[in-house]
Order: C-alpha cells, then sequence, then structure tokens
C-alpha cells in the first residue's frame, strides 16, 4: 500500500499530533521565502543593482555585493539563525534551507558570507552555551552581526582534534590564548569568534573545549588579523586567520563544559552538514535554468539544442538529480529535528554525497552550454561563477572525506544491529511541507545504532504497487536497490578492525559512498510515497520522477538496470519546460520564483 506507515505511533509523529507542532509554521516559511525573494529581485533583469550581471562584477572585484548585503538586512536575516526561544525565526531547518536557497541560487559567495558563516558559528552555542551566551549570540545575529568560526588549523587539515591552538588557563581564572587559527570567514568584520580551542596538552577528544570571544575589549597588542587569502571560487568572500599570543578572555568565554569541545562540534556539525547542501541546490537550479534558456534559443542543424535528444536527456538528468538532492537534504533535516539520536549518519551522508552529485550535475551541464560555460560575464556567466563557487562546500573541516570519515566507523555497527530490522521511519520525515517540533540540540547523538531511513527503503519493496510501466520500473530498481544494501551489509560486517576507523583503506570509503546514494534512494521513496498518500502535488506523487531517480542511482552504483519507459523521460522533459516557463524551482517545492 502506498505510504503505509509501521505499526504503532513514533514518538516523533505522536508529538506532532498532540500538539506541540506550532500551527502555521508553512505559512510563515512560504511568506518568508516570497518576501526574500521579492527583495532580491529579478536576476536576470538588467536594472537589478542584485542582477546576476552586478554579482559577477562584485566576484570580479573580489567584495560581497553592498547591494546585497543590504537586501538581506533589510529582510533580517541574522533572525534566521536564531531559534524562537532566543527571539529568532529559526523553527524548522529545512525552513531556513528554502531561505537560504534564494540567496544561493544568485551568489555562493553572499551565502557564506553574509550568514551561513553566523549560523554555523551560532550553533556551538544553541547546543552547548549559558544563557547569557546564547543572549549574546541571539542578539548580535538579530541585529545584523556577524560571527565567524574557527575550526582549521592547515598543518592538521580534518584531523581538527591534533589542533594546536592553545587556550591556556589563566592564573586568577580565565584563559590565555596562543597560536593561530587559518581560512576564517568575515574574521575581520565578526563582532565574536567561536574558537575551537586545546584547554589540556594531553592527547585526546577532552583536551578541547569550545570559547566565544568577543574581539572588543581585547588587548590590542596581543593579537592580529592576518592576511587574506586569495580563492578560486567564492572570491567575496573575505577569509583570513588570526594570531594570539598570550591574549587574555574571562572564565565566561567557555562555551558548555571544559574538554566537551569535540562533542560540542559534533553536534554542531550534525546540523550544519544536514542543512549547508540543501542550500546549494538552489546554485544548481540557477545552472539548470541558464542552459535550459540557452538550449531553447540556440539553433543547430536547423534545430533548437533543446531538440537534440542527448541535450534533452542531460536537462531532464539534471532535473532528476536535483530532486534527488533535496530529497535526501528534506530528510537529513528533518530528522534533525524527529530522529535527532540517528542524524550523525544521515547528515554526514547529505553532506558527502550532495555536493558531489550538484558538482557532476554541474559537469553534465556545462557540455550541452559548450564554450560558453568559459564566458565570466554576460547572459551565461553566473554559471561558471556557480561551478567555481560550488566545490568550497565540499572542502573544510566537514569536506567530503571528512563525511565519509564519519560513516565508515558506523557501517558495522548498523549492518549488525539495523539494516533490515529496523523500521521505516515516520512519514513525517519526508513531507516537505510538515509541521515539526523544535530542533532538540541536547538529543543530538554522536554515533547511531539505528537507521530507520534505509529501513524505509527495505519495506518500500512490498508496499510499492506495480500496475503502470513507470511503477513497475520503480518496484525492479527497488529489488535492486535493496539487494544493494544487503552486500553494503556482508561487507560493512566483515570490515577488518582497522578499516572501521576514520584511517580505514579505500575499500571501506567506497561502501560509504555506496550506503550514501542508498539513503537518497530511499529518502526518494519516502518523499513519493507521502506525496501519493496526500495527493497535493500531482508531480511528485507521479511514479515518473522516482524512476529516473532510482535509476539514475543505480548507474552510479554500477548497476545496469533496464531502460526505462518512455514515458518517464517525456514527463520529465514536460515538466523541465512548464518550470522553466511558469518561473518555479526545480526542486520538491516548485516555488515561485521572480526570474
Amino acid at each position: 500500500m502506498i505510504g503505509t506507515e509501521p505499526q504503532g505511533a513514533h514518538p516523533a509523529t505522536a508529538a506532532l499530533r498532540d500538539g506541540q507542532g506550532t500551527a502555521g509554521q508553512e505559512a510563515r516559511a512560504a511568506a518568508r521565502v516570497a518576501e526574500l525573494d521579492r527583495l532580491l529581485g529579478d536576476p536576470t533583469d538588467e536594472s537589478n543593482e542584485l542582477s546576476y550581471t552586478r554579482l559577477l562584477e562584485a566576484d570580479e572585484a573580489g567584495v560581497l555585493s553592498e547591494a546585497g548585503e543590504h537586501a538581506l538586512d533589510e529582510f533580517g536575516l541574522g533572525a534566521e539563525f536564531v531559534p524562537p526561544a532566543e527571539g529568532g525565526r529559526l523553527e524548522r531547518l529545512d525552513t531556513l534551507i528554502r531561505v537560504m536557497r534564494q540567496v544561493f541560487r544568485r551568489d555562493v559567495a553572499l551565502g557564506l558570507g553574509y550568514g551561513m558563516t553566523s549560523f554555523m558559528a551560532a550553533v556551538n552555542v544553541w547546543a552547548a552555551g549559558d544563557a547569557a551566551q546564547r543572549e549574546r549570540v541571539a542578539r548580535i545575529l538579530t541585529r545584523g552581526g556577524r560571527i565567524s568560526v574557527a575550526y582549521h588549523e592547515l598543518a592538521h587539515g580534518n584531523d581538527f582534534v591534533r589542533n594546536e591552538f592553545e587556550a591556556r588557563p589563566a592564573q586568577g581564572g580565565g584563559y590565555l590564548l596562543n597560536g593561530s587559527k587559518q581560512v576564517i570567514n568575515n574574521v575581520h568584520r565578526a563582532d565574536a569568534w567561536v574558537l575551537f580551542s586545546r584547554t589540556d596538552p594531553a592527547p585526546g577528544s577532552r583536551s578541547h573545549s569550545v570559547l566565544l570571544v568577543e574581539p572588543e575589549g581585547l588587548d590590542t597588542d596581543t593579537w592580529r588579523v592576518l592576511p587574506r587569502y586569495d580563492t578560486v571560487g567564492v572570491r567575496g568572500c573575505r577569509l583570513a586567520g588570526l594570531r594570539f599570543d598570550d591574549t587574555p578572555v574571562p572564565a565566561s568565554a567557555l562555551v558548555g563544559e571544559r574538554g566537551k569541545g569535540v562533542e560540542t562540534a559534533l553536534r554542531a556539525f550534525q546540523v550544519t552538514r544536514a542543512a549547508l547542501p540543501g542550500m546549494a541546490v538552489g546554485t544548481t537550479d540557477t545552472a539548470l535554468r541558464t542552459v535550459v534558456r540557452f538550449a531553447l534559443g540556440r539553433r543547430l542543424y536547423r534545430k533548437t539544442v533543446m531538440e537534440i535528444p542527448h541535450a534533452r536527456a542531460t536537462l531532464s538528468g539534471a532535473f532528476t538529480d536535483l530532486l534527488t538532492c533535496d530529497a535526501l537534504s528534506l530528510a537529513a533535516t528533518r530528522a534533525v529535528h524527529l530522529l535527532p539520536e540517528q542524524t550523525s549518519v544521515f547528515a554526514a551522508a547529505t553532506k558527502y554525497l550532495v555536493p558531489r552529485l550538484l558538482t557532476d550535475t554541474m559537469h553534465e551541464l556545462s557540455i550541452v552550454l559548450g564554450a560558453r560555460f568559459y564566458i565570466r560575464d554576460g547572459e551565461h556567466g553566473i554559471f561558471q561563477k556557480h561551478l567555481r563557487d560550488l566545490p568550497v562546500l565540499s572542502l573544510g573541516h566537514a569536506g567530503s572525506a571528512a563525511c565519509q570519515a564519519t560513516i565508515i566507523p558506523q557501517l558495522s555497527r548498523l549492518a549488525r544491529r539495523s539494516w533490515f530490522t529496523d523500521e521505516p521511519a515516520p512519514g513525517e520525515l519526508f513531507r516537505p511541507l510538515g509541521e515539526l517540533p523544535d530542533i532538540p540540540f541536547d538529543r543530538l547523538g554522536l554515533a547511531s545504532g539505528r537507521d530507520g531511513l534505509s529501513a524505509t527503503l527495505v519495506a518500500a519493496v512490498d508496499q510499492l504497487p506495480g500496475a503502470a510501466p513507470e511503477e513497475r520500473a520503480v518496484q525492479g530498481l527497488a529489488l535492486t536497490l535493496v539487494d544493494e544494501l544487503r552486500q553494503v551489509q556482508e561487507a560493512s560486517r566483515a570490515l577488518a578492525p582497522q578499516d572501521r576507523t576514520a584511517l580505514a583503506g579505500p575499500a571501506a570509503f567506497a561502501l560509504a559512498d555506496r550506503y550514501a546514494h542508498l539513503l537518497a534512494a530511499a529518502s526518494a521513496i519516502g518523499v513519493w510515497q507521502q506525496a501519493a498518500r496526500d495527493g497535493g502535488d500531482t508531480f511528485l506523487a507521479d511514479p515518473a520522477w522516482l524512476a529516473a531517480a532510482l535509476h539514475r542511482l543505480a548507474r552510479r552504483l554500477g548497476r545496469r538496470p533496464a531502460a526505462l519507459p518512455a514515458s518517464v523521460e517525456a514527463r520529465m522533459h514536460e515538466e523541465v519546460l512548464r518550470r522553466f516557463h511558469a518561473r518555479s524551482s526545480y526542486d520538491l517545492y516548485d516555488t515561485p520564483l521572480t526570474g
């Protein structure tokens, strides 16, 4: 049966039905998305100060768009990063993604440089800070200020437990900061810094803490901002470093307990890893829209490019990938609210796979665009900017390899305890417009022995109908993917002890990759099941897009599934054109856009 849920009310489902969800969440979310889109204006309109042309000029100059920052100030974007309990608008993580997607579809650098850096810093305080720290961070953000986060030390890369930057306990209380941090965004204009610091010289995960430090009032003779880094992508972002030499800070700077910095950071990563990839869907949405416009207007061999079968299939495939990425992002972000004990692996898989899929999609689209994708200005200039900016999201302390390293130690445990035995995730996990309880920062688990998302894939085999050709295709693909999960389970059980750590060999990293693809498949199935059950979105309720999504995932996993019915390609092509002409987004929300 379509959308069948497991017996017994899931705790998260029960919480919503008992009234813990807030009525009107979706109305408020949709209104804010529309208002921000209106403020930013039509990016294809040359007279708009936030047109692609003006954003490209700012990028060439290595600065953030001044008009863009003014528009985000007017919108009060900082309040989107602050929970309602602290006076902000962060009701739902998936809503934050939809709001920020409006920024990212125009300029990744503006999205990172204005706000997301502040959010990545603030989550540490929401997860572990005291009342005074939360109040201070909320005041900074709701008043349009900035906060920087400093995990990086280039000598140690993603292995931040080996970081040497020191916050040494000082005689009489407080700490003395010593050492350098590199590649920090907005460090020159931040009202506060969140610093991941060594507070104990002993090795191990209990030797680090998180500090919230405000530059105002610090001894200016003991610290300085280091020179700016030049970057290939996100040129408008001011990436620099900090150097401290016995800089005193008060004891009140400590966030949470001393020695609990790694735990705080890992909980913060679950939120940011789940959220950031979904925002990046906006960049590839713009890329697809740019190439569709080109394909409709450019003529070759007495036909438009759109009439060339390969070009048409590439555009439909890109649209399919956007839906797949959004489905996985949706499941991961809603899991933060509904399944916080399981979010560790979901968030890592999302942060690993979504930027990779989006980047691959951009390269496929560049083939259709041809030589024009090299052009840095004009009608198609935004394509190459997004192509340069997007890979930045796969770097850093939460980069692709680090995310795989988070998944690998959990594979053997999931293989033994969860896969093929757990109950499927609740239906609310897959409802784009569904209500959600507040984010339970204190319940985010550092590791999980359960996986309700893959259980959704397993359960689907017995639930999927198979009458229409598209439905039969979905059913066959689901069986193939369940077989893939069985193989991943067997291989995970057989992992040698050294391959169950972050220092594992290539085979373990390949297993993490396969597993992430299977979570994407499960997410797509869940979204389709709920759409078919709820009946609100006729396109998402159509099995054609699901068949296309599962087919592409199966092929990425090295499978050779049977060719899809011709009706699938026709339906996807039809929707690509409809959304282009209707000016609506190429994601799960089909949001009206100004350009």
